[in-house]
């Protein structure tokens, strides 16, 4: 809910445009987009004016199935050969939803990008610094165990290892993923020529941390290399990357930890309001216990970034440096400032 309402601040603060496509990225079962539009619907008077649409980008054919039950009711049906999106439906709100397989095919337009736990699921290549410099972490067979496999380094260095690595990274270890990055240039360019801004929602560091490379199989730890593709692997976002790989045709913001965006955007209210308003003690229990998921920094409080990509002038006015004195303020970026609540 909060996510929702921190893009209809957003889009009140660059001028409330007459259109806005909400574009998610990887959407998993749909839930996250379902609580978007459900703010939305809660908050209809004020984009009353604005023509609003849903642009779901998903490789997988059963989660899109899913997502259009959930969003949707199942309403939906195939779009013709020569339409960009695979699918098309109507949600459960009145709102268009259109699916596709690559944010390349989401019309043009001012948009608002959401990548949730998407960029920490894409391929990376890893690399170590040796005594005869970089080396790229490979996968091979054991020898000793032919059905078991091995990491290992490169005998020389690999094209990789001359793109990725930056001469001025001081770690003795890096995961770089390069498909995150032309993702991002995407999206800054994107967001450069049309408006709008992007929401990334990540584990992930800084450009601080090493090896964060795991495996994830019924909620526990599991081997990365055993028996692959029935584990989810994951590496952690290293948003220092992502700076880069918006080359300044978009501003960014963050990584700030979750706990700080959500406590920025009100959560601690939000909380008082729920719990004022639900009757049985089992709510309250459960709206307590999510209460400490999303805040415990033990929890997910602060392995949980957020991190924002937006037009350049929505953080600096364009001529400020020429008349300062005569441009009213921009209004704070919410989440990544605190609110002062009035």
């Amino acid at each position: 809910q909060l996510i929702g309402i921190w893009y209809i601040s957003e889009w009140m603060a660059m001028g409330k445009p007459s259109t806005l496509q909400l574009v998610e990225l990887g959407p998993g079962r749909g839930t996250l987009t379902e609580d978007i539009l459900r703010v939305f619907k809660q908050l209809a008077s004020v984009l009353s004016k604005c023509d609003v649409s849903v642009h779901l980008v998903e490789v997988s054919p059963k989660l899109s199935e899913i997502q259009a039950g959930m969003l949707t009711g199942g309403k939906v049906q195939p779009s013709p050969e020569d339409e960009s999106a695979y699918m098309k439906g109507i949600s459960k709100t009145g709102i268009p939803i259109f699916w596709y397989r690559d944010i390349q095919d989401v019309p043009p337009g001012y948009s608002f990008y959401l990548a949730h736990e998407f960029f920490d699921a894409l391929p990376i290549h890893k690399f170590q610094r040796t005594e005869k410099g970089w080396r790229e972490v490979l996968v091979d067979i054991d020898p000793q165990v032919p059905d078991r496999l091995r990491f290992v380094l490169s005998p020389s260095r690999t094209p990789a290892t001359q793109n990725f690595i930056q001469p001025e990274e001081t770690r003795d270890h890096v995961e770089v993923c390069p498909e995150a990055g032309v993702i991002v240039q995407r999206l800054a360019s994107r967001i450069e020529k049309d408006g709008g801004a992007a929401l990334v929602a990540d584990y992930g560091h800084d450009g601080t941390k090493t090896d964060t490379f795991r495996g994830f199989r019924n909620h526990k730890l599991h081997d990365v290399l055993s028996a692959p593709g029935t584990a989810d692997l994951t590496a952690d976002v290293d948003f220092s990357y992502l700076r880069k790989m918006a080359q300044g045709k978009a501003a960014t913001l963050g990584p700030i930890k979750q706990r700080e965006f959500l406590k920025n955007m009100g959560i601690d209210l939000r909380l008082q309001v729920l719990l004022q308003n639900s009757g049985d003690a089992a709510t309250r229990e459960q709206l307590l216990h999510s209460y400490d998921m999303l805040m415990n920094p033990e929890k997910m409080g602060d392995c949980f970034n957020f991190f924002a990509l937006l037009p350049h002038h929505r953080l600096v006015h364009p001529d400020k440096k020429d008349k300062p004195e005569s441009k009213s303020p921009l209004p704070p970026v919410a989440g990544f400032n605190e609110l002062l609540l009035k």
